[in-house]
């Protein structure tokens, strides 16, 4: 989603989730899912997420994220706050693939009326 300023300005957020890697020249790095939520609950202009799964000791998960992402698609009415766009950069086998797992229904639910 983006938010058009004017004719010239469209504001949009990439934001990357990782407790170690920094992230890529022009995403906004936060590293725990706490910060996370707390930006995609409140600014629908995030377009694009990259999650890691694992972030340090008692900390969410980044599958955290894509499960609260498919309980908004799933319920309808919070959809506007999921990101066009969600990778996973994760090294974890496991949770890459329980991630990918709830994208793909996160993508359903987005194909689908209802």
């Amino acid at each position: 989603m983006t938010k058009q300023l004017s004719d010239d300005i469209i504001v949009t957020m990439k934001l990357w989730l990782d407790d170690i890697r920094p992230a890529p020249e022009g995403w906004t790095w936060v590293k725990t899912a706490r910060e996370a939520f707390d930006i995609l609950g409140n600014n629908p202009d995030v377009t694009e997420i990259s999650l890691d799964h694992d972030l340090g000791e008692d900390q969410d998960s980044g599958y955290a994220i894509v499960e609260t992402l498919e309980r908004w698609a799933a319920y309808g009415g919070l959809d506007k706050y999921i990101p066009e766009e969600i990778h996973i950069h994760s090294a974890n086998p496991v949770g890459r693939k329980n991630m990918q797992a709830a994208i793909d229904s996160i993508n359903r639910f987005k194909g689908s009326d209802g």
